[in-house]
This record gives C-alpha cells, structure tokens and sequence, in this order.
C-alpha cells in the first residue's frame, strides 16, 4: 500500500493538487477476490503511525518533510506513561456535562469526589458519577467501583452517612476504558500541537492538519465517553432484615446527557420515583411498617424514604407531600389509602369536658385538622393517620354533635314556655336570644334541615369537566356530611334530554340503546314527539 501511494503520489509533490485519490490507492493494492475494506482499515492504521504521510480529505501522499502525526504520536505515548492528565481531561468533560444543567431528574449530580464528605447529607435523590480511577467490571465480584461505592454509603468524613437511599451511582466500564483513555491521549497530543503552531514553525498545512485531528479526536472522545459510562451501582435491600447489596444496571448509549439517560433508566425500572401512588404509599406503611401508633409525621416518613435501602427512592420531598395529598382525598381512604391531620394534640386526663377515648396513639387526644376523602393541603408538620383511629375520631365527633343537637333543641323547648307571674310568658334570658349554633350548621331553636335537592343544566361538550367539578364542590361535601349520620345518604341521578328535529338516524338508535343497556339505565327510549 506505501508503494501504491508512493508511486501515485510522486508525480503530483510539486503540483497544485497533491497526492492520489483513496479509491486509486485501493483499485492499485487489492487483488481479486479480497475485501476492499480491510485496505481502507490499513490505510487509516498507516496515516497514523507514518512520519512521511500526509492526509489532505481523500488524497495521500508522501513528502520528504516529516508530518505532525509523528510530533502526536510521541505525544500520546507520553501521556499514556501517566494518566493523571488523561483522567483529569474525563473528569473536565464529565464536570461540563453536569454544569450545563443536565440533571435529569436528580436533585443534584456529583461528579468524581475526591473523598465521602465531597458528598452532601441531603435527602434528595443525587446521582454520583465515580472517577475513571474507580471502573467497574462485570466480570469480578470485586472491583474498585464496588470498594468505592461502599466506602461512601457507610461514611461522610468522620461521621457514619445517614440518607443512604438518596444516593445512585455511575461508574466506568473497565474495558471500554481501555479504549477510551488512549483517544483522550490523543485529542490531548493534537490540542497541544494546535495550540503550539507558531513555536513549532509549521506551515499553513500542517496548522490546519492539527486543527482538523483536534476536531475529529474531541468527538472521538464524546462519544466514547457515553459509552464508557455506562454502569449504574443501585444500592438496594430486599427485605427489612436483608444484606445490602448494589445492583449492577446498564444503561444504554445515546446522544443525551449521561444524567438523563441514568434517570430514565432508574425510572423505567422502579428504582427512581418522580411520581408516587398513594395505594403504594399505605402499602409500604402497613408492610414495613412504618407507623408511629395511629400515626407518622410526613416529616418521618420522608426520613424513612432516604435512609432505609428497602424502601423505594423518591426524588424529593414534593413527591411524597404529592401521595399523601392524593391519598387523603381518595374517596376510598378507609380501604385504600389513609386520613390526613395538621397535628395531634393531647387532652388532660382529668378535666370536666370529655374526652375522645381511644382516638390518636395515647387514646386521649384527638387530631386537629383530620382530613379524609377530601382535598387538603400537605405539608411536612403534618400526619398520616391510619384509617381506624380516623374513623374513630370521626363517629365520636358524629355522636357528639347528634348530642349537642338534641340537647339544644330540649333548651330551646324548655325556654319557649308559660313561666311564672300574672299568666303571660316569661321573657327569656339574655344568653337564649342570641341563637347559638351546632358544629354541623344547624341552629339551635331553627327548624332542622335533612333534606337536600339540586338540578343544574350542564354543557353537553364539556360534560366531563362540568361534572367533575360538581362531584368536587358538591357531591363531595354532602356525601362526608351523610357518612357521619345513621342512615344518610345521596343519591345522584343523571337525566338526558336530546331534540334532534331531523330524526335519529338507524345507527345512532341502535347505538345508544346498546350502550344504554349495557350501563343499566333504568329507563331510555327514543320517542316520536
């Protein structure tokens, strides 16, 4: 192949447009019956290791002046001595990537800590990415990666780390790595024959050899990179009294950041939460279980979430204030999910009112605020409250405000009658004028209202939106209302009136009535007039 280009190129060396095309080179070296491509390989070996052969696009030729891929080689090869520069190069682009935002959904990304207390306390979720000094092999048991992630999980500095389940790792796989540090080798060798031109006295072609080696080595290394960093170290827990262990997970090339692609790994795989069902909420309450009594702060779940490694990872605070929220507004709370109170406040024991017995975790308290089976705020002061010591609470306050009815509508009676002096009826008291009025909205001494009825006519193209709101704003309240009342109800009937002057067509008869059939209407017919 030298020989080819030689004799191609040497009638050319003094000519405007130098050398021999890389077709020619191959037509003039295979012989029939061989690959063309494996020529196209040697050619690409030998432009980087001749000292005399130079490269302009697809043409070659050969100079009695020595190229600068000589000068690059002797470079990379000194680089590759030590590889402190090599890895300090990763480490920059690996530091780049992180700072221009690309995050994913981690709360934060750290990139090659030089030791454990570079590594926050925080319970948010943090992707850390290892140092290409600590690679990770599939094929060993133990490797630098798993000796360097453990050494992070026990500590932070001097002190044992706490939120051990905020944190994820990526390492480097060994064996791409190997290939991945001699291309930064080179991209390093060409940058600094680019940046040193002037004083190594090269001409316009060489100067714009070494820039275009620059460029094609800095992609060579960006996408080498994303592939070499393809290892996530998952610490996980099966079971409460189980070993801690690091999953081993690949995640797959691509152009995007390598935060991202992490995430949407540990997304797809459940071990990333940016979104979190209030049913697997009250699962993990009841499995574990994480329950304080009748109760746990949010707060002390959220600490739950981030230290023990066999509970789910969630991203932040805002995922779980977000489930409880759900949670406390499911209709099906008592079955499903869980109540929600601001806080729980202690009644004395000896007092002359009386008192919830057997509400709350010290049975003599009762919850401020409780909330269920409607929407609420959340905050991380508050509690989430098992659903029998809510239920509890809620018939004590039912059976209390039926007594207090009762007994207002007794006083009312008993002040409404002939009292004594000349026959006419006495004047009541300054305190009863002044109506005083029941938790539930009655009125002492008004008539008592147990009966409601509403119609409204609704949009026909925004049904679902209209009445959805009015199950919301309407429905919900009477149905909590009847909930606390022996033998309440609601009952919600919905009526449809169609005019269609120009008659219904076959089809959209025999539809509706299919479908009215099938969701058990109790009456629907289509009629004449």
């Amino acid at each position: 192949m030298a020989r080819t280009i030689f004799m191609g190129s040497a009638p050319t060396l003094r000519s405007a447009h130098r050398g021999i095309d890389v077709r020619n080179i191959i037509l003039g070296c295979v012989q029939p019956g061989e690959n063309p491509t494996t020529f196209g390989d040697a050619l690409r070996r030998l432009t980087e290791r001749a000292t005399y052969l130079y490269v302009d696009g697809s043409r070659y030729w050969f100079s009695p002046q020595p190229t600068v891929a000589r000068l690059a080689r002797d470079r990379e090869e000194q680089y590759l001595l030590d590889l402190t520069e090599v890895d300090e190069e990763i480490v920059r682009r690996l530091r780049e990537d992180s700072a221009r935002g690309a995050r994913g959904d981690f709360h934060a990304v750290h990139v090659a800590p030089a030791d454990s207390s570079q590594i926050p306390e925080e319970p948010e979720a943090r992707l850390v990415i290892l140092s290409p000094a600590y690679p990770y092999s599939p094929k060993t048991e133990q490797d630098l990666a798993r000796s360097k992630v453990s050494e992070y999980l026990a500590s932070r500095g001097q002190s044992a780390r706490r939120y051990r389940n905020s944190l994820v790792f990526l390492a480097a796989d060994q064996a791409r790595l190997e290939e991945l540090r001699p291309a930064v080798a080179q991209y390093l060798a060409w940058r600094s024959i680019e940046s040193e031109a002037e004083q190594l006295n090269l001409d316009a072609f060489q100067t714009n050899q070494a820039r275009t080696r620059h460029k094609s080595a800095d992609e060579t290394v960006e996408a080498r990179l994303n592939e070499t960093y393809c290892w996530l170290l998952i610490p996980t827990q099966h079971e409460k009294l189980g070993a801690p262990e690091l999953v081993a997970q690949r995640i797959g090339g691509g152009e995007e950041h390598l935060a991202v692609r992490a995430a949407k790994k540990l997304k797809a795989d459940g071990q990333l939460n940016t979104d979190y069902g209030p049913t697997a909420l009250r699962l993990e309450l009841d499995r574990v279980p994480l329950w304080r009594g009748d109760h746990v702060s949010v707060r002390q779940l959220w600490e739950d979430f981030a230290q023990y490694l066999y509970l789910p990872r969630l991203r932040d605070a805002d995922v779980l204030l977000a489930a409880v929220q759900k949670g406390a507004a499911d209709l099906a709370w008592e079955q499903e999910t869980f109540a929600y109170a601001e806080r729980y406040e202690e009644e004395p024991a000896l007092t002359g009112e009386p008192t919830l017995s057997g509400v709350g975790a010290g049975g003599g308290g009762r919850y401020v605020g409780l909330r269920a089976g409607q929407h609420t705020s959340v905050t991380l002061s508050g509690l989430v409250v098992r659903p029998e010591a809510a239920r509890r609470q809620l018939e004590t306050e039912r059976r209390e405000q039926e007594a207090e009815g009762v007994a207002g509508a007794s006083g009312s009676r008993a002040t409404g009658g002939a009292g004594p002096g000349a026959g006419g009826p006495a004047s009541p008291p300054a305190d009863v004028t002044t109506a005083s009025k029941l938790e539930g909205g009655a009125v002492v001494g008004s008539p008592v209202l147990r009966r409601f009825h509403g119609s409204v006519r609704l949009d026909s193209k925004r049904l679902a939106r209209d009445a959805g709101i009015i199950a919301e704003e309407i429905v919900q309240h009477l149905v909590r209302q009847a909930e606390l009342q022996q033998g309440g109800s609601v009952n919600v009937t919905l009526e449809i009136q169609a005019t269609l002057p120009s008659g219904a067509s076959d089809d959209l008869v025999r539809t509706v009535t299919e479908n009215c059939r099938t969701l058990k209407f109790e009456e629907a017919s289509f009629e004449e007039e």
